[in-house]
Order: structure tokens, then C-alpha cells, then sequence
């Protein structure tokens, strides 16, 4: 592996690695406001009504940007059956296909969240009194890092590909 890819994977993976922190701190935040609601509710007698608004705004964070990782790692759900009843050379090169195809769709899946982005901006929560496209900048965070991520994965496959056929064609010489 080169220096200059080295790199690329060691920034790929602190970028994952903070939105696993980012979807996880928000986990915790969920749990510690439902702690706060059920408290209100039971104890205090006063449910807190903003509970719900911002739950529904961490459930977007956790699931959204914690999807970015499982793509990065490589461990979201898909089905491998053909790819792998294919022989090698076909292996990759689905694999690689898979990836850019899964790129293309984060790549669409953030332009059109750039759009609802806009379109809420201007409007605000209720009882949270923050604008309305924070609930869709986790899907585009998503689809902008699968973009990413789904992107150089198969950018690499495609390099290791060539550099293997290269490896194959010197040898046979």
C-alpha cells in the first residue's frame, strides 16, 4: 500500500470513527432524556412535552450516521450470493460495481436532501425552537459519507485489480 493510500484509509477511518461517536454520544442523549421524561412524568408530575421532538431528531442522528459506518466498514446488509458463485476476476469486479452503485445512490440521496435542507430551513420545531432541516442533514451526513466511503472502497478494488492484472502480465512475460 502507498504512502499517499495510507493516508486516504487512515482519514476514512477517523471520519467513521467520529460518526460512530457522533450516533453513539446520541444514543446516550436519547436515553438520558427518556430518563428525564419518565422523572417528569412520574415524579415531578409535569410530562416535559419537548421530549418528543427531540427524540425523534436523535433517532434520525443515531440512524442515519450510524449507517455511514456500517458502509464504511463494509457490514451493511446486502446480498452476496452471485458475487460469490463468481470466480475471481468477476468477484471483484461485482464488487467494485456494487460499491459504485452504492455511492451513486448516496450521492443522490444527499443532493436530494440538499433540497429539503433549504425547503426547512426557514421553519422551526415546535418546543424545540430549532430549524426543521436538522432533521434531514443525518440523511444527507448519510448519503454524503456512503457517497464517500462506497466510493473509495471500490476505488480501491478497481486499483487492486489493475495492479494485479499488472502483476499477471509481468509474470507472464
Amino acid at each position: 500500500m502507498s504512502h499517499s493510500t495510507g493516508a486516504v484509509a487512515r482519514a476514512l477511518n477517523a471520519l467513521s470513527n467520529l460518526c460512530l461517536l457522533a450516533s453513539s454520544c446520541s444514543l446516550v442523549l436519547l436515553l438520558v432524556v427518556f430518563g428525564w421524561l419518565v422523572f417528569g412524568r412520574y415524579v415531578l408530575n409535569v410530562t416535559p412535552t419537548w421530549v418528543e421532538q427531540l427524540s425523534l431528531l436523535l433517532v434520525g442522528y443515531i440512524t442515519f450516521v450510524g449507517s455511514a459506518t456500517v458502509v464504511h466498514e463494509d457490514s451493511h446488509l446486502g446480498v452476496t450470493l452471485f458475487r460469490d458463485m463468481l470466480g475471481s476476476p468477476g468477484r471483484e469486479i461485482a464488487t467494485a460495481l456494487a460499491d459504485f452503485i452504492l455511492a451513486g445512490f448516496g450521492l443522490v440521496m444527499a443532493f436530494a436532501c440538499i433540497d429539503l435542507m433549504q425547503f426547512g430551513w426557514s421553519t422551526k420545531l415546535p418546543m424545540l425552537n430549532v430549524p426543521e432541516s436538522l432533521r434531514t442533514l443525518p440523511a444527507f451526513l448519510c448519503g454524503a459519507f456512503t457517497f464517500v466511503f462506497a466510493g473509495a472502497r471500490g476505488g480501491r478494488q478497481i486499483l487492486l485489480l489493475m495492479s494485479s492484472s499488472d502483476t499477471h502480465e509481468n509474470r507472464s512475460l
